[in-house]
C-alpha cells in the first residue's frame, strides 16, 4: 500500500504536469532565444527555402505547419500573428483550415491544463467575481466565447483560460474557438497571401494595416452581433419579470 505522502504527491503530479510542461515550454522558447527564428527578419531570410520546401513536400509542410500553430498556441508562444501571415503567403487559403484546426487544437490543450490545475482554486481565491464570471457563461458560453474571440480586445491565451475556469462544456468551448477565430484567421491569411513578393525580396513586410479599421471594424461588427442572443434574452427576462 502507498503511503499518504506517495499517494498526494502522486495526485499533484497528474494534476500539475500538463500546466508545468507548458509553462517550461514558454520560458525555455523565450529563454533559448528560439524566438528570433520566426523573427520577421529570419523568415525574409529564408523565405526561399520555406516555399521551395512546401511546394516540393506540400502534405508534409502543411502537417508540419498545423503541428507548429497547435504547439504554439498550447505552449503560449508569441508567435500567432507571424505563423498566421506567413502560412497565408506560404500555403494560400489552405493556410486557413491549418490555423483554425491547429489553434482549436492548441486552445484544447489550454483549457484541459488550466481547468485541471487551476479551476477549484480560482473558485476559492476569486470568489464573487468568477461566481457572476461564471454565472455568464453558464446562461449562454457559447454567445460570450464566441463574441471573445471575434473581437480581438483581450490576449488570446487569456480567452483560452478564462472559460476553464467556468463549467463550460470542452465541446462547446472548442466549436465557439473554431467558429469565433475563422473570421480573423481569413482576414490575416488574406493578408499574408499579399505579403509573398515582399518575403521573396528579402524584406519584411509593413504591418500597419493589421490595425486599421478597414481589418478590425468588421470583426468587432461580428462580434457585437454574436452578443445579440444575450443582449435578447436578459431583454426579454426583464420583460417577464416586469408583467409577473
Amino acid at each position: 500500500m502507498s503511503s499518504p505522502v506517495t499517494t498526494a504527491i502522486g495526485r499533484l503530479i497528474r494534476r500539475f504536469w500538463l500546466p508545468a510542461m507548458l509553462a517550461g515550454g514558454l520560458a525555455l522558447f523565450l529563454g533559448s532565444g528560439a524566438h528570433r527564428f520566426v523573427s520577421w527578419e529570419a523568415i525574409a531570410l529564408h523565405y526561399g527555402q520555406i516555399t521551395f520546401y512546401a511546394e516540393a513536400n506540400l502534405v508534409v509542410a502543411a502537417l508540419g505547419f498545423g503541428l507548429l500553430y497547435a504547439v504554439a498556441v498550447a505552449f503560449s508562444l508569441p508567435i500567432a500573428l507571424p505563423l498566421t501571415l506567413t502560412g497565408g503567403a506560404v500555403f494560400g487559403w489552405l493556410a486557413v483550415g491549418l490555423v483554425l484546426v491547429g489553434a482549436t487544437a492548441g486552445a484544447g490543450v489550454v483549457f484541459i491544463a488550466a481547468r485541471t490545475a487551476f479551476a477549484d482554486l480560482a473558485r476559492r481565491r476569486v470568489g464573487p467575481f468568477m461566481a457572476r464570471l461564471e454565472d455568464g457563461f453558464n446562461r449562454d458560453a457559447f454567445s460570450y466565447l464566441l463574441a471573445l474571440r471575434l473581437i480581438p480586445a483581450a490576449p488570446f491565451w487569456v480567452i483560452n483560460i478564462v472559460p476553464a475556469l467556468t463549467r463550460m462544456p470542452f465541446r462547446s468551448y472548442l466549436a465557439a474557438t473554431f467558429i469565433g477565430i475563422a473570421p480573423g484567421t481569413a482576414v490575416f491569411v488574406s493578408v499574408g497571401r499579399g505579403l509573398d513578393h515582399v518575403l521573396a525580396a528579402g524584406r519584411t513586410p509593413d504591418l500597419e494595416i493589421l490595425g486599421s479599421p478597414a481589418i478590425l471594424g468588421p470583426l468587432v461588427a461580428l462580434g457585437l452581433l454574436a452578443l445579440m442572443p444575450i443582449v435578447w434574452k436578459r431583454i426579454r427576462a426583464r420583460r417577464e419579470r416586469d408583467m409577473s
